[in-house]
């Protein structure tokens, strides 16, 4: 998982090097907190199909808890909060199905079990409050985050329906990122990817929007 806040919670050379590599922060470049390490991936945080569901239930709770805290920065926020609504409760109807906890049972908005995302929706909240620049930066770190870490799930998924849950979601988190794009910029700000190359990033963002598996 290319995780943007690896470095800040265990202090990694990686970290401090990809920090130093971000440059000036003008509102929108990544902050030191959210800083790119690339140190870890899903293959070593998940011991099976199981565990990689259950952190991407809250991963997808933390897109819209985040942006329900942010809704008023930005016109996308109200439309995307709602969509990352549809995409943690796909994800619950999976662990449902194969009679697996549900790690985000009866959490309150803004609360998670994993410690981890709760140290990233804290930042990231915190980030996106100060300026409308710096919430749009947030939504696109948010959507390029989840489109990294949902490539790297495939690895670890083994039933065709959860693989079409992923497909379904990265499909989602691509148009949330056009639209986030779009925002920055009528809004002249600017964006620096830590999760995704520079390449890839802009050919998903200049692209249409993309139809079918729910995508908003």
């Amino acid at each position: 998982m290319k995780t943007a806040w690896f470095a800040i919670l265990f202090g990694t050379a990686a970290g401090i090097a990809s920090v130093a590599a971000c440059g000036s922060n003008d509102g929108t470049a990544p902050d030191a907190a959210l800083a790119d390490s690339r140190v870890i991936d899903a293959s070593t945080r998940f011991a099976n199909e199981g565990d990689m569901l259950g952190w991407l239930r809250q991963e997808e709770k933390l897109a819209h808890d985040v942006y329900v805290a942010l809704i008023d920065k930005a016109p996308p926020f109200t439309n995307i909060s709602a969509s990352e609504q549809t995409h943690t409760d796909a994800v619950k109807a999976l662990l449902v199905q194969y009679g697996l906890p549900d790690p985000a049972a009866n959490l309150a908005a803004g609360v998670f079990s994993i410690a981890d995302l709760q140290t990233l929706h804290d930042a990231l909240v915190a980030k996106g409050s100060r300026s409308v620049l710096e919430a749009i930066a947030v939504g696109l770190e948010i959507e390029e985050l989840d489109i990294a870490d949902i490539r790297e799930m495939r690895d670890i998924a083994t039933h065709a329906d959860v693989l079409t849950t992923l497909d379904n979601l990265e499909r989602g988190s691509r148009n949330h990122l056009r639209a986030f794009w779009k925002q920055l910029q009528q809004n002249g700000g600017t964006y620096v990817p830590t999760h995704l190359s520079q390449t890839e990033f802009l050919a998903i963002a200049t692209s249409p929007q993309e139809m079918g598996g729910g995508a908003r």
